[in-house]
């Protein structure tokens, strides 16, 4: 009986073997036939090969668009950081003719006024240079402040100007082509605070009178 019984659990050991061999060998025919399925068609692989193309060419046109506008925008403005630099030349004729200007012991002589020529040529040069690379002055006195263009350090009593027009200038701005090269700095008018309490006292008396 012992033998029967270890010769039944022998044979049910030699049939699980087999069961699992068998399964083993039947996955990769089920996997080949599941790549055979998944296989394009040549239309549809051609199709792929078209699409991929068609993203590489547009890729590559997008690159040549953007080297194309880093080359113009090199070429427009190469010399933006020079041209800002160079500003302060301009800063320094005009600090050095205020100080002689305000230097008593040559005031109202000839040296003076010989100075003040020769500044005054070396700084229209330098503009009219400017200007021949497309740099040019921004407007600032008289004008209505505008934050795009203009810097305000400060604010001047002036009953004869609208409130924010700009009535002196502290340093020029200037732009290069469409760009703000620097903005000017200037000091803007503003009503007295008499003038403001009157103007407010007169609206006031206009809404009263409005509602009467």
């Amino acid at each position: 009986m012992e033998k029967e019984e270890t010769q039944s659990k022998d044979d049910q050991n030699l049939n699980d073997e087999n069961s699992e061999l068998n399964i083993d060998k039947e996955a990769p025919e089920e996997n080949e036939k599941k790549d055979e399925n998944e296989q394009l068609s040549p239309e549809d692989e051609i199709a792929n090969l078209k699409d991929k193309v068609a993203r590489t060419f547009a890729e590559m046109e997008n690159q040549r668009r953007r080297f194309e506008k880093e080359k113009d925008e090199a070429f427009e403005y190469g010399g933006f950081s020079f041209a800002r630099e160079t500003l302060n030349l301009l800063d320094n004729l005009e600090r050095s003719k205020q100080t002689l200007e305000s230097d008593e012991t040559i005031k109202d002589k000839d040296t003076l006024k010989k100075l003040i020529e020769h500044i005054n040529i070396i700084n229209k040069d330098m503009i009219s240079i400017f200007k021949k690379n497309n740099i040019e002055p921004i407007k600032a006195i008289n004008e209505k402040l505008d934050p795009n263009l203009h810097q305000a350090m400060m604010e001047v009593e002036d009953d004869t100007k609208d409130q924010g027009t700009i009535v002196q200038e502290i340093q020029k701005g200037f732009m290069m082509k469409d760009r703000l090269l620097r903005p000017s700095l200037v000091a803007v008018s503003k009503k007295k605070v008499e003038e403001k309490q009157n103007d407010q006292k007169n609206q006031e008396n206009q809404e009263k009178e409005a509602k009467n």
